[in-house]
């Protein structure tokens, strides 16, 4: 490590600590640990996950650090010996936190965002999309694992790792993006993290779009299912699929867009071919008829509307 880069907290196996290790970190991160889901996926074992309360979950090797839906913590899993200071090496800025296996030094890096992301139908697809080009280029930068899902994390809570805090700082994503090459995703990284939102996104929607054709005169919810089952169609594609509520969420989107916006545009339809009936009914009517009604306009005579004498005339009162 480079004498002029030094964290602001080092907690781990290599520091004796007076207090409890637990509840030193807890002190030091109080903010992280408010930022995380109230019932996260944690576990020991990474092949075995479970859902426990957050103050439960804090207590197991691994956690995950993003709420359904919404990204607050980008993160980087580096199999490196030295992983956990891949950022200084390619000058990025400091990172939030890194927590490192003492045994092979591989690290996670992990970013904090001053404005989340969300991920669901209420936030924005050009954000999510701004997101995961940012996310893949610091992949790029660190060259961390592309297979990375950025779901579960190295619990920095935890006294098993190597955890070392380096700013208190939260980043805006323009902040961010000065540092990486912001170019399209390619294959390989549409296939994986914030990229398979963005992947999932596309192939719904511009499916979605001629599916709803088929579904005029159905219920909402008819249509809404069909969405959802298709997406999580697509999803399984992915060699590390979206959790069910990242599925639903952009299910919803799509559905609710699709349906709005074929409404729109059938009752525009509509519209137009009203207005040119219109026009041509105008081109092609009869000359006016010296000894019609509507030239002699009896209802004038009477004092009466139009209407009237057409309501009168029906029920032969005139």
């Amino acid at each position: 490590m480079s004498a002029d880069i030094k964290p602001i907290f080092r907690y781990g196996h290599f520091i004796s600590a007076g207090a409890p290790k637990q509840v030193c970190v807890m002190l030091i991160l109080p903010e992280i640990y408010e930022a995380l889901p109230h019932k996260p996926y944690c576990t020991d074992d990474l092949g075995h996950l479970v859902i426990r309360p957050r103050q439960t979950a804090v207590k197991m090797r691994y956690i995950q650090h993003n709420p359904p839906c919404m990204t607050h913590f980008i993160c980087l899993d580096i199999d490196h010996k030295h992983g956990a200071m891949r950022w200084a090496e390619e000058y990025l800025p400091p990172p939030r936190w890194t927590s490192q296996n003492p045994s092979n030094g591989h690290a996670h890096i992990v970013y904090e965002l001053k404005t989340p992301v969300c991920t669901s139908e209420h936030g924005s697809r050009k954000a999510l999309d701004y997101l995961a080009k940012i996310q893949a280029g610091l992949v790029r930068e660190t060259k961390a694992d592309v297979g990375y899902t950025n779901f579960i994390t190295k619990n920095p809570m935890h006294g098993h790792w190597r955890t070392e805090v380096w700013t208190k700082e939260a980043y805006e994503l323009n902040y961010l993006a000065d540092f990486v090459d912001l170019r399209p995703l390619t294959n390989k990284e549409k296939e994986y993290g914030l990229g398979r939102n963005c992947s999932l996104f596309d192939t719904v929607r511009h499916w979605a779009y001629s599916a709803i054709r088929e579904h005029r005169g159905k219920t909402w919810e008819q249509w809404y299912n069909s969405v959802l089952k298709h997406a999580q169609s697509v999803n399984m594609m992915f060699s590390e699929p979206l959790p069910y509520s990242e599925i639903k969420a952009t299910a919803k989107s799509i559905a609710k867009y699709c349906w709005k916006r074929d409404a729109y545009h059938y009752n525009e339809f509509i519209y137009r071919q009203v207005i040119k009936g219109s026009k041509g009914g105008k081109i092609s009517k009869r000359k006016p008829v010296a000894t019609s009604e509507q030239s002699l306009k009896p209802w004038i005579k009477l004092g009466i509307s139009e209407s009237t004498y057409q309501r009168r005339k029906r029920l032969g009162k005139i």
